[in-house]
């Protein structure tokens, strides 16, 4: 399975849903960044399942056992690996799934792609369960870039037809960042809050789910981090925010919508700050050519509707080559973008590690 990436590091992901433990390694981290646990626990617990009505009753801790790479509270250098058990499994749940595929889900697809050898149970190894692993590397990362005055931070920007008040993108305070880091439904707006929450009540009422949007942004990142083609900062981002199961789409600034404005429009015309190159507007999200123009990156993510929903639908039977009805039982959440926010901002963090550290390689800098 394709459950390695990076350049300049390597993250590894293993485990499935309803297995023993699901865990990482992150190899070629710097050495000397001292090891904030109360940090990471925090993060931990923000992607951390029910904990209120709108997401899954399923409770898991969610504590990391690091086994190597920390020592005497600092990195040592070694590859960081992390396990976390699986502790509030109910597997008798997903029996069904050996010949019935849920809709929305990668039961059908896995089953053909590893010759119906994949753990079913929970979705395997697709579950948003190894998400967990994914917000421990991100907030390792985050801890080596807020050592370099890179922060970042997201909100929940939608939740059906419900919209927070967007970040302004030309500044985006690092208060505002923390304020939302403490947040359990992080808005900026918080009647957009309780809009939401009634979108994702009646959701669950109604037996069906509700997605939404979340922005990112990442501050102080230097100007020249990055490369054009093949390996821009907007790749590299991308490709790991697809890692998240939920994300259905990825937009960098004005996103989509710069395609009705007129060059003029989006264009981002700049200005000095003393001796600082900044821009008037942020359309291009913080990223030109594929390298980072000193502005805060923006970058959005959709997440589409929790597939398992008690719903009936329409489904086939993989043994009987017949159509059949169904319906997803167990325990789900009706809406799994809060849940997802850390996620992002752990996919945005690590790939910000990255390129960053590729950069200063390449200019001879030595780890």
């Amino acid at each position: 399975m394709g459950s390695v990436w990076g350049n300049a590091i390597k993250l590894s992901i293993f485990g499935e849903s309803h297995g023993g433990g699901i865990g990482c390694v992150l190899d070629g981290f710097p050495a000397g960044v001292p090891y904030d646990e109360a940090f990471i626990l925090a993060e931990m617990d923000r992607r951390a399942p029910g904990k209120n009505r709108q997401s899954t009753a399923r409770r898991e801790k969610d504590l990391p056992k690091v086994l190597s790479g920390v020592f005497e509270g600092k990195t040592s250098g070694a590859p960081i690996s992390c396990v976390i058990e699986n502790t509030d499994t109910r597997s008798k749940d997903y029996r069904n799934l050996i010949e019935q595929p849920r809709p929305g889900h990668a039961d059908y697809t896995g089953r053909v792609r590893y010759q119906g050898c994949n753990d079913y149970r929970g979705g395997g190894h697709f579950s948003g369960r190894l998400t967990a692993p994914l917000v421990f590397a991100g907030a390792m990362c985050k801890l080596f870039l807020r050592s370099k005055g890179i922060e970042v931070g997201s909100h929940i920007s939608a939740i059906g037809q419900i919209m927070d008040t967007p970040f302004d993108d030309v500044h985006v305070p690092t208060e505002l960042l923390a304020k939302l880091r403490t947040q359990a439904y992080p808005v900026i707006n918080p009647r957009a809050e309780e809009a939401m929450l009634v979108q994702i009540d009646q959701a669950r009422e109604a037996q069906d789910s509700v997605g939404g949007i979340i922005e990112c942004a990442v501050t102080g990142v230097p100007v020249g981090i990055g490369s054009p083609m093949l390996s821009p900062v907007e790749g590299r981002l991308s490709s790991i925010l697809f890692s998240v199961p939920a994300v259905k789409g990825v937009e960098f600034g004005a996103g989509f919508s710069i395609a009705a404005m007129r060059g003029s429009e989006a264009n981002d015309c700049m200005y000095l700050d003393g001796d600082t190159v900044k821009t008037e507007t942020n359309n291009n999200g913080g990223i030109l050519g594929g390298i980072t123009n000193g502005m805060p990156i923006i970058v959005r993510a959709a997440i589409k509707p929790t597939p398992s929903i008690a719903r009936e639908q329409q489904s086939v039977n993989l043994q009987t080559m017949v159509p059949e009805k169904m319906a997803v039982t167990g325990r789900h959440d009706p809406c799994i973008v809060p849940g997802a926010v850390p996620c992002v901002e752990a996919a945005a963090a690590i790939a910000v590690l990255d390129a960053w550290m590729g950069r200063k390689k390449e200019l001879g800098y030595a780890f």
